[in-house]
C-alpha cells in the first residue's frame, strides 16, 4: 500500500504524465546500471576515478533534471512533453564521453547506445531519429578521432575507423526502423479511429431510429425504466404518452411510403422542437410514438401533449395544392408508486384506444 502511494506521489496518477514519468524512469534506471558498469572499471583500474565521478555527476544531474521537469507538468507546454529526444541527445553525448574514458573497456558503450536508441524507435519521430542519427555518428566519429590521435596505442586508428564505421551503420538503420513503426503506428492509429467510428455507428444503431432519428424502441424502454428508478430514488412522478399519428394506413396508401416517411420525420422534428430538454420522445414503431415527460404531474402533462398536438396539426406536409393534414390521438398516464413501465405503458395504451374509438384527433388521459 505504502509503495502504490510513493508511486502515485512519484509518477502522478494523471494518466499521460505517469506514462512519460515512467519512460523516464525507465531511462534513469538504464544510466544507473550505467552508472555502476563505469565504476566497476574505476576498481578494475581501467577508467580513472576523478573523470567517472565527474561523468557520474552531470549523468545524475541530466537525468533527474529531466524527470522533474515532467513531474513538475512544466513540459506539458512543449510539442514534446516527454523530452524524449533531448534525453537521448544527453545519453548519446554521456555514452561518447564514457567511450573516451574507458579506453580498452570502450566497447562497453555500445550495449548502452542501443538501449538509447531503442528507447528512440518508440518516442522519436522519423525526422527526430535522423537528426538523432547524425549527432550520434559526428559525436562518435570526433571522439573517436581525437582518441585515436592522441592515445593511438589504446586507441588504434584501423579500430576506431571499424568502431565508427559499426555507429555509421547502426545509426541509420535506427532512423529506418523508427520510420517504420512510425508508419505502423500511423496505420494502427487510423485502424484505432476507423473502430471507434464503426463502434459509434454501431451504437447510434442500435439506439436511434433510422427514419426519424429519434430513439429507438429499445432505448426508451431502457431510459423509461432508468426514469422509474430515478422516481423510486427522489419520490418524483414522470407521465407517459403514447401518440398514432391519424389515419397513417390510409395515408401511405393513398400518397405512398415516401410521403409517409417524410410524414413521420416532419412529425418527430416539430415535437423534438416544442419539448422541454428534459423530456423524451422515441418512435415506438411505425405510426407509434412515445413520450416522457420527466418530474411532470398529469395535469401539467395535458397542456404540455395537448400543445403537440397543435403544433403536428400546423404542420405543411406534401405540395402547396394538395397540403396533408396530421392529426394525432394521444394516451396519456401518470407512472404511480409500485407499478412497472410495462404497467404504466399499457395503461397508457389503453387511454389511445378511447382517443380512437372516440373519433380520433383527441387525447384521454388514464
Amino acid at each position: 500500500m505504502k509503495l502504490s502511494r510513493l508511486a502515485d506521489w512519484l509518477l502522478t496518477t494523471e494518466p499521460s504524465r505517469r506514462l512519460r514519468l515512467s519512460q523516464a524512469a525507465l531511462a534513469i534506471a538504464v544510466m544507473g546500471l550505467a552508472t555502476v558498469g563505469m565504476h566497476y572499471f574505476v576498481r578494475a583500474g581501467i577508467a580513472p576515478a576523478g573523470p567517472v565521478w565527474a561523468w557520474t555527476a552531470c549523468s545524475v544531474v541530466a537525468m533527474a533534471g529531466a524527470f522533474a521537469l515532467v513531474r513538475s507538468g512544466w513540459t506539458q507546454r512543449l510539442r514534446e512533453p516527454s523530452l524524449s529526444v533531448p534525453q537521448m541527445v544527453v545519453a548519446l553525448g554521456l555514452g561518447a564521453w564514457a567511450y573516451a574514458l574507458l579506453g580498452p573497456a570502450r566497447g562497453a558503450v555500445f550495449p548502452i547506445v542501443m538501449v538509447v536508441v531503442m528507447f528512440g524507435l518508440f518516442a522519436a519521430t522519423p525526422g527526430q531519429m535522423a537528426a538523432v542519427a547524425v549527432y550520434a555518428v559526428a559525436v562518435f566519429g570526433v571522439v573517436m578521432a581525437l582518441m585515436a590521435s592522441r592515445r593511438p596505442a589504446v586507441y588504434p586508428p584501423d579500430v576506431e575507423f571499424g568502431h565508427f564505421l559499426m555507429v555509421a551503420i547502426m545509426m541509420p538503420v535506427a532512423a529506418l526502423l523508427a520510420a517504420r513503426l512510425a508508419t505502423l503506428r500511423a496505420r494502427m492509429r487510423r485502424q484505432r479511429e476507423a473502430l471507434r467510428e464503426a463502434l459509434a455507428r454501431i451504437e447510434e444503431l442500435a439506439t436511434r431510429d433510422a427514419l426519424t432519428g429519434l430513439a429507438n424502441r429499445r432505448n426508451l424502454e431502457e431510459m423509461l425504466e432508468r426514469e422509474r428508478q430515478r422516481c423510486v430514488r427522489s419520490g418524483h412522478v414522470f407521465c407517459v404518452a403514447v401518440i398514432d399519428l391519424d389515419g397513417f394506413k390510409a395515408l401511405n396508401e393513398r400518397h405512398g411510403m415516401r410521403t409517409g416517411d417524410q410524414v413521420l420525420r416532419a412529425f418527430a422534428a416539430e415535437v423534438v422542437q416544442g419539448m422541454r430538454i428534459s423530456d423524451r420522445l422515441g418512435r415506438w414503431g411505425g405510426d407509434s410514438f412515445v413520450l416522457m415527460l420527466s418530474d411532470t404531474r398529469l395535469a401539467l402533462a395535458r397542456g404540455g401533449v395537448e400543445r403537440l398536438r397543435e403544433r403536428s396539426m400546423a404542420l405543411q406536409v406534401g405540395t402547396s395544392e394538395a397540403p396533408i393534414r396530421i392529426t394525432v390521438s394521444a394516451g396519456l398516464t401518470e407512472h404511480r408508486a409500485g407499478e412497472t413501465v410495462d404497467q404504466t405503458l399499457e395503461r397508457a395504451r389503453g387511454a389511445l384506444r378511447e382517443a380512437k374509438s372516440g373519433g380520433r384527433d383527441r387525447m384521454v388521459m388514464a
